[in-house]
């Protein structure tokens, strides 16, 4: 199962993430558009690997255990690049550090409330926020590029970042809700048995 197609689209995803870094050395506009192309296909795999894990029944641990992390890799190395780029900058900051700060945050209270054999279900809204936030990446990719061709793309970028941002603050109250109404529960076998947190987010993105 390691070596299976969706297992090494996830793998790909991964090293895609160190080759879009790369590309913030190359001097030029050129550079923004690999590294567009790069993210590009990386969102593709995302969708795929999940896709022909459940219509192949090819479903594994270790798929469920990589995909949330190479999802979580590709947003926060993005995020980290542009902002040393400066393409994020001033108090547009903000809404990178709200973003990356509530990955980290909701991925520890899933796996506590994995623990407790509690599933907190992926929402529309969740899913939506995702959509949003690679589309903002997107744009910040081509950046300044882009602005040559279309003015105000690194505008709209950081528009959709904040709304991503915005999005983030209200679909992750959900999840601490969720936690703060178990933090005294002590016997999680009594509970239903519930997906573990990297499953649930393999079926849909939070």
């Amino acid at each position: 199962m390691a070596t299976n197609l969706p297992n090494l689209l996830t793998y790909f995803r991964i090293a895609l993430v160190p080759a879009i870094v790369l590309c913030f050395y190359i001097p030029g506009y050129t550079s923004h558009w690999v590294a567009l192309g790069l993210f590009i296909v990386a969102a593709i795999t995302d969708f795929f690997d999940g896709y022909l894990a459940r219509a192949w029944e090819q479903q594994s641990n270790l798929g469920r255990m990589l995909d949330p992390i190479a999802d979580k890799l590709l947003v926060a190395v993005v995020l980290i690049a542009l902002t040393w780029q400066g393409v994020i900058a001033g108090f547009s900051l903000w809404a990178a550090i709200i973003i990356l700060c509530r990955e980290i945050l909701v991925s520890g209270l899933r796996e506590f409330l994995a623990e407790l054999r509690v599933s907190v279900p992926v929402t529309q809204l969740a899913k939506w926020k995702t959509t949003i936030q690679m589309v903002a990446l997107g744009f910040l990719l081509a950046g300044p590029a882009a602005d040559r061709i279309v003015p105000g793309t690194t505008e709209a970028g950081i528009t959709l970042l904040w709304a991503a941002a915005v999005l983030t603050i209200y679909t992750g109250i959900d999840y601490f809700r969720a936690g703060v109404q178990h933090l005294g529960d002590s016997k999680p076998e009594h509970r239903p048995a519930a997906p573990s947190a990297a499953a649930t987010e393999r079926e849909g993105r939070t």
